[in-house]
């Protein structure tokens, strides 16, 4: 395969009914679009939010892509992999210090060439000039924000409510109430807004505070698409901190992965629909009210992740 053969790769996500107790209950349904399902490897919402930016690399005359991400990134590691399948080159510019996760094992493994920036250099990302030293360096790769965010990463996105549109009569479904997702920077949720247009509502379950600025992404990004009709909200779901796992939350993730056979990890879909199970238990949603859960895959990241203390 080479880099022009990514462009034409549009893997299909099933979309399957979630069966739980807690849903019963209520007398609530849930359908998941199961994203991590799409690729072993190039998983989950990220090879959507790398569509529109392989375009743009394209149209660039472009050799391959150069992002940033952490130890733990799903979105360099599926950046990784698909350089490595589609035969074009990746630099992965890192949080903090080196060391030796699953992850970033994988990213040499598939050929990324890695540099660490310390968390002062990192955080350094959004300054204006962050990227010219760098593409100095590459002059032939194109930059790609963190977690290939952005109206581009966006963009790619919007073709999800299409894959859920077309699957919605094998459920015997003839439309649903809203959709339901974790959110990290933003864009994928962005991406359902766009789509959407204000026909079903979109909530984003954080998985980080808010002073990390999903909020503000999100609204720039409709912003820039001159779209201001959407309806979305976001509720914080991050139990203390980007990456923090506690106790409730791996025992919840054990008991539903028992009961669903539904694979999560505790950064993004596990805090996701807990908080889910939050809300319906609190009667938020009304009985015959039918959910998208968008599973966002990220499962490469529980290795190390759910044996945290």
């Amino acid at each position: 395969m080479s880099f022009a053969d990514s462009f034409d790769w549009l893997p299909h996500a099933p979309l399957q009914r979630l069966e739980l107790d807690w849903l019963s209950q209520a007398e609530v349904e849930v359908a998941v679009l199961r994203l991590d399902l799409i690729d072993p490897l190039i998983s989950g919402n990220k090879w959507f939010k790398l569509i529109e930016h392989l375009a743009a690399a394209r149209l660039a005359g472009a050799q391959g892509i150069i992002s940033l991400g952490g130890a733990h990134s799903n979105h360099l590691h599926a950046l990784a992999a698909a350089g490595q399948r589609f035969a074009f080159s990746t630099v992965g510019l890192l949080r903090g210090h080196p060391q030796d996760t699953p992850t970033v094992l994988d990213l040499q493994r598939f050929g990324m060439q890695l540099h660490w920036l310390g968390y002062a250099g990192y955080r350094a990302r959004h300054e204006a000039g962050f990227w010219a030293p760098w593409q100095a360096q590459y002059p032939a790769l194109y930059p790609v924000p963190e977690g290939g965010g952005g109206l581009a990463g966006a963009s790619g996105c919007m073709q999800l409510l299409q894959q859920v549109r077309q699957q919605l009569p094998a459920l015997g479904w003839a439309d649903y109430h809203g959709w339901w997702l974790a959110a990290g920077t933003g864009t994928t949720l962005a991406g359902l807004v766009l789509a959407e247009a204000g026909a079903h509502p979109v909530y984003g379950a954080l998985a980080v505070p808010e002073d990390h600025g999903v909020a503000q992404q999100v609204q720039g990004i409709l912003r820039e698409a001159e779209q201001d009709c959407g309806r979305y909200e976001l509720l914080d779901s991050s139990r203390g901190g980007f990456a923090k796992v506690d106790g409730d939350l791996r025992a919840f993730i054990q008991l539903t992965e028992q009961h669903s056979a539904l694979p999560l990890e505790p950064l993004y879909t596990g805090k996701a629909l807990l908080a889910l199970q939050e809300q319906v238990q609190a009667g938020r949603f009304a009985a015959g009210c039918r959910l998208v859960f968008v599973h966002t895959g990220g499962l490469q990241g529980r290795r190390a992740l759910m044996d945290q203390a």
